[in-house]
């Protein structure tokens, strides 16, 4: 089985190289708009359309009167008119299927901060990049790419100050998939995805929700209304009869800005770090691991709980469990959400309760127990049903929940 994976690398370009990747960013920047332009015209004039061979053709012609291009790798230039074609072949496709179409957007100085080596002009050598035109970058190898990986584009990122270096791979392994029906599964698990906790486990196990951007809310109102003053304040200062340093496209309100976006970059950071860590910890502890298939895009669309699911990042969580367990030879699965948290987990009744219900009260056969771990057990079950697995859950005497301690006053357990 092939699989392709994606590295990243801090890199710390010096001064002089610094102005060359800026330099390369605008000038692909300045050629992506210029490809655009000609196939929006192209289109309103004779409704033509043009292929990325058709431009690719043109770029021998173009360098002979534009020097910039002749500055930047050959390759890098193509990988370009790839990532234009692209663009437009994915806002085709969004029109074929009567979807919002978004077409392809002009790229501001603010909005083009990468560039790909697709083949080759990069390598690597100790705790060095060489970069083709550019030189040799310090790097920090923090993680070795394995030695059977076959290294197949070398993408260059700007993340407002920060540089990475990030290289797609590509490795054959071999992966033995289980027979359900016969293997015993020594450490399934359901996983209920939540708001006060991100994740609850079947076996009661659960990690809080850390709410980082909730606690950065008051660091970035601060620094959203310096932005504002910025913004507000009059180009023309006239006691001092003089422009004043806080104009809008000022150096200064560059740098206000550059504050509030590094604030949402410590946040976003914060969250992939801990979900890396949650994702490790659930594939390397069980062997199938089942979800709820949630439409989250929909759910975001409920404006008194969107913010609150985009900080949880469900999405993200599932994804990096899903590609972990591939390398795994682990077993994910998703299963349809409806009434897991009504539907009692120990005789099948559907008992009805409001989101502020956070403990689940049979009143058919008296299970009492935290209404996540509830819903995360119905999960598991869906999970074997799906698989059609020869396993059940070890069943509970109604009267042993009773006598629990409901989880949710409990500790959290970390998971991992």
């Amino acid at each position: 089985m092939r699989l392709k994976r994606t590295y990243k690398y801090r890199i710390y370009p010096n001064r002089e190289q610094k102005a060359h990747l800026e330099e390369w960013l605008n000038i692909c920047r300045v050629l992506y708009n210029d490809c655009l332009t000609e196939r929006r015209d192209a289109w309103y004039a004779s409704h033509k359309s043009i292929n990325y061979y058709d431009q690719a053709n043109q770029l021998k012609e173009i360098k002979t009167f534009d020097d910039n291009l002749k500055e930047v790798h050959s390759q890098v230039v193509q990988d370009v008119l790839k990532r234009i074609d692209k663009a437009f072949k994915n806002f085709f496709r969004r029109v074929k299927r009567k979807e919002k179409a978004g077409y392809p957007r002009y790229k501001g100085k603010d909005r083009y901060d990468s560039f790909t080596y697709p083949q080759s002009g990069f390598g690597l050598e100790d705790r060095k990049l060489i970069l083709s035109k550019i030189g040799s970058v310090n790097i920090k190898n923090h993680r070795d790419i394995p030695e059977d990986a076959n290294i197949k584009t070398c993408t260059i990122e700007r993340d407002l100050d920060r540089w990475y270096a990030c290289f797609t791979v590509s490795r054959e392994i071999e992966i033995e998939e289980p027979n359900y029906e016969v293997i015993y599964l020594a450490n399934p698990i359901g996983i209920d995805l939540g708001i006060n906790h991100l994740i609850t486990l079947s076996n009661g196990d659960m990690e809080d929700n850390p709410r980082y951007l909730v606690k950065s809310e008051g660091k970035l109102k601060r620094k959203q209304r310096k932005l504002s003053k910025v913004l507000t304040t009059s180009s023309w200062d006239l006691e001092n009869l003089r422009f004043s340093k806080t104009r809008k496209g000022s150096d200064n309100r560059t740098k206000r800005r550059f504050e509030v976006s590094r604030t949402h970059r410590k946040v976003r950071e914060q969250r992939t770090d801990l979900i890396h860590k949650i994702s490790r910890g659930l594939v390397n502890a069980f062997d199938l691991i089942v979800f709820e298939d949630l439409k989250i895009r929909n759910m975001l669309k409920n404006h008194h709980l969107a913010k609150s699911i985009s900080d949880v990042s469900w999405s993200q969580l599932t994804n990096f469990v899903s590609y972990k367990a591939e390398e795994a030879g682990r077993r994910v699965e998703f299963v349809n959400p409806k009434n897991t948290s009504q539907e009692c987990s120990n005789c099948g009744m559907i008992v009805k309760k409001s989101l502020s219900q956070r403990v689940h009260r049979c009143p058919f056969c008296g299970l009492v127990m935290d209404r996540d771990q509830n819903a995360a057990i119905n999960i598991l079950k869906r999970g074997f049903k799906k698989l059609n697995v020869g396993q059940e859950l070890s069943e509970f005497k109604p009267e042993e929940f009773s006598k629990r301690t409901v989880i949710q006053e409990a500790p959290s357990v970390r998971v991992g």
